[in-house]
């Protein structure tokens, strides 16, 4: 079994440091096979934000994925947002776009979907989707398959795409996610955690891929919900979802809710579905 964490929104600039410092502590404890990020480092991509977002991710258990979020491209930096949007996170983070991490197993591919011409919304280029194909062409058939995003594909359960910053262009990536045999979508930026298969949302779509999003796991920017990120355990034919939230009264991180999915015949579907 593999065991990844799933964190994203960090926003450093707005950090809750004893959640931070809990954070830490909890994955190490865990020891996880592969901590994912998916974006989000800073809150306005300032360079003293980046580089407390650089000593921390540095703290952070081995091996490590990310992609960077809307919030690391400047806002009001004019000349930054359009000339070099994403320099500072390529000298503070990760000077790859599009990161992959491979193993005898599992092969986790990122995706980054921010722009410069919107602000809260992201997309995926066409020159992104062919080069994702490519490489996940080259790869054995029998590997578990993730792509990273910071923008989501699909909205919260019961909430209608209207005022969702949803990712651009995701019909087009998802015929080349299904054509790759992708099992697992990871995102964050809603600051909701919650999960699903594409198809809930998309009807055309003709295979169930799985949908995990993370919420804040350090912010203060909850949005109405504690900081938390996922547990996610795959086995043969099994994927685990665990939300790991934080308990203020008690200074640590819990598990509050599970949710599994089983192939059968190729097709993901629910098993289990306990949100706490």
């Amino acid at each position: 079994m593999k065991t990844i964490a799933h964190i994203s929104d960090l926003h450093f600039g707005t950090v809750n440091h004893n959640v931070a410092e809990g954070l830490i502590d909890d994955l190490h404890m865990i020891n996880p096979d592969l901590v994912i990020n998916s974006g989000d480092f800073t809150q306005r991509a300032r360079r003293s934000q980046y580089q407390a977002a650089a000593v921390y991710v540095k703290r952070l258990p081995n091996p490590r994925i990310s992609v960077p979020g809307n919030h690391d491209v400047p806002l009001f930096d004019l000349f930054r947002r359009f000339l070099s949007p994403l320099k500072r996170y390529k000298e503070f983070i990760c000077g790859d776009l599009l990161p992959s991490f491979v193993n005898d197993e599992l092969t986790v591919i990122g995706i980054n979907t921010a722009r410069s011409l919107t602000w809260k919304n992201g997309r995926i280029s066409i020159e992104q989707i062919r080069k994702v194909e490519k490489m996940f062409s080259e790869l054995p058939d029998s590997h578990y398959r993730i792509v990273v995003t910071h923008h989501p594909f699909i909205p919260p359960p019961g909430v209608k795409n209207s005022g969702i910053a949803l990712v651009g262009r995701a019909d087009l990536a998802l015929e080349m996610l299904e054509k790759c045999r992708v099992d697992l979508l990871l995102a964050g930026h809603l600051h909701h955690g919650y999960t699903g298969d594409v198809r809930t949302f998309y009807p055309s779509s003709k295979r169930s891929i799985i949908v995990a999003q993370a919420g804040t796991a350090i912010s203060n920017r909850v949005r109405n919900e504690t900081n938390s990120y996922n547990l996610i355990h795959l086995s043969k034919d099994r994927v685990e979802i665990i939300i790991r939230r934080w308990v203020p009264a008690e200074s640590h991180f819990t598990d509050t809710g599970k949710v599994a999915f089983k192939s059968v015949n190729g097709e993901w579907r629910s098993v289990v579905k306990d949100l706490g």
